[in-house]
């Protein structure tokens, strides 16, 4: 039987050694009428309202609707069809040490689950004693004439249970599911982020491979620049000053290259950490690279941003928080337990099977806490205040979500038209490069002005790089802020699959469970 240390008076039945009489057994059958017409205390749950808007400022024909991040996303990255980056996001799924974390926090969740369900259901116990005392007898004068020692041994079983009157065991089962569907969430979250944090690095690290490329091409340009102002100088056609520019421009190409590397190899070391590897014995090979930009429909399907995992996880806390209250407010209510236990006890082992040492006994106990100088009071009102602040923190995650979103579209936006405009400057500058080059070689300008001219365009071809990387980032930005992926939506058969394959996933912790 489960009683709380507060509980003051206690109101039993005594145990008798008879059958148990009619009044019992109505005493009995009434308390299993109360079980079966339990009620929950505390309010029922329902899920706050969010006023979200009707479409996004900048995507024309997207919509909101409910959540729905049980539908399956899918592996969003082979949209970019790169094979490394599709090998990479196997690995981090097998071996990222914070999933590794969040998945030992679902398994938590899932044993507190199954304690508290185990807490609505009987208990069985054991018990065995052998005791020795002794016993001094006394005449009447006072004078002590003998004593004598006896040795009892018992065995018994006890059942108990504690009737759930006033839903304390269902409240709590409904807090514990919703953590734990809370903690499964956080996952997917902590998942999607990590499969994010991947694919940027990744982008970013084969921007660097490709302005590693275009700095060495550049590098055997200065190069021959250099050669050729050393043949005129020597043919006395050009002045050493000419030799001394080829020279610094060709030095401060090769140290662009060498701060490549660097960032290259923090690029690489931050890949093998999300991959759970060693720095040391993890690599990337360096290999020419197609930036494949997956085209985003501008009808995209409103239920993405509904598989937000974050808002889905921030709801289920608000729904554990509700129900705690009702727990809360329960220990307003007296507990009903029954329990019965019976066994053998006897001053011999030979005579535990005789009737005269057979005991039973069998009844109900009320307990009522009377005064604890208002703690019950201050706990439903703290837990209706934790409820009022995961309400608040519900909305703020639904709207940063909204945010994000808005964010992304708009970076995207923005640098598709900055590419067009730079992809213009860039061929501009190629072609003023072609004219000074041939300009120069002609003996009408000096060397100063090819030099300024070679600056500028590798400054344009590297931004052009960082721009290309910087959309292949954005739209992984715009991925997460999705909920992961921009596939059609899953099929009837498909969702169902998904959805059972979540139950079977919940209700494991409790396959020994009768």
């Amino acid at each position: 039987m489960r009683t709380s240390s507060t509980v003051l008076p206690t109101l039993s039945v005594s145990p008798r050694r008879a059958r148990p009489s009619m009044p019992l057994r109505g005493l009995l059958a009434a308390g299993l009428a109360l079980l079966l017409s339990a009620c929950a205390v505390g309010p029922d749950y329902h899920r706050p309202d969010i006023s979200l808007g009707q479409t996004f400022k900048h995507e024309e024909g997207w919509k909101l609707a409910a959540p729905q991040d049980d539908l399956p996303r899918g592996a969003w990255w082979a949209n970019y069809q790169d094979p490394v980056l599709n090998q990479l996001m196997e690995q981090i799924e097998a071996s990222n040490l914070t999933l590794e974390q969040s998945r030992a926090q679902i398994r938590q969740a899932q044993a507190s689950l199954g304690s508290t369900r185990s807490a609505g259901l009987p208990s069985l116990d054991a018990s065995s004693s052998a005791t020795r005392s002794s016993n001094n007898n006394s005449n009447n004068t006072g004078t002590s004439s003998r004593s004598s020692t006896a040795t009892q041994y018992s065995l018994s079983l006890g059942v108990s249970w504690e009737l759930d009157l006033w839903g304390r065991v269902t409240r709590g089962v409904e807090a514990a599911e919703a953590s734990m569907q809370a903690s499964m969430a956080n996952l997917a979250t902590t998942r999607l982020g990590l499969q994010a944090a991947l694919a940027r690095n990744y982008f970013q690290l084969r921007v660097m491979d490709e302005e590693k490329r275009l700095l060495e091409e550049t590098i055997k340009l200065y190069e021959r620049s250099l050669r050729l102002n050393e043949n005129r100088y020597d043919a006395g056609v050009s002045a050493r000053a000419d030799i001394v520019q080829a020279q610094a421009q060709l030095e401060n190409a090769r140290v662009q290259s060498i701060d490549v590397n660097w960032q290259r190899a923090q690029l690489e070391n931050a890949i093998a950490l999300l991959l759970g590897q060693l720095p040391s014995e993890f690599e990337i090979p360096a290999r020419s690279f197609v930036f494949n930009l997956p085209s985003i429909p501008t009808g995209l399907p409103s239920e993405l941003l509904e598989r937000r995992p974050d808002v889905a996880a921030a709801e289920r806390q608000v729904a554990a928080a509700n129900a705690q209250i009702g727990l809360a407010q329960a220990a307003y209510f007296p507990s009903l337990s029954l329990s019965a236990n019976g066994g053998w006890r006897s001053n011999s082992v030979s005579d535990w099977l005789s009737a005269p040492a057979r005991f039973w006994s069998l009844g109900p106990s009320l307990a009522l806490n009377l005064f604890n100088a208002g703690r019950t009071r201050f706990e439903v009102e703290a837990a209706q205040a934790n409820y009022d602040q995961l309400v608040a923190a519900y909305r703020l995650t639904a709207l940063t979500a909204l945010q994000e979103v808005e964010n992304a579209l708009v970076k995207l936006n923005v640098l598709r038209e900055e590419q067009t405009t730079q992809a213009r400057a860039l061929a501009a500058s190629r072609e003023s490069l072609r004219l000074t080059t041939n300009q120069y070689e002609a003996g009408l300008i000096d060397f100063l002005s090819v030099v300024t001219v070679q600056t500028s365009t590798l400054a344009a071809e590297r931004s052009a790089l960082n721009l290309l990387g910087n959309r292949l980032t954005g739209s992984v930005d715009l991925i997460a802020a999705l909920g992961g992926g921009w596939n059609t939506p899953p099929s009837p058969a498909e969702l169902d699959a998904a959805l059972q394959e979540r139950v079977g996933e919940e209700r494991q912790p409790d396959s020994g469970r009768p």
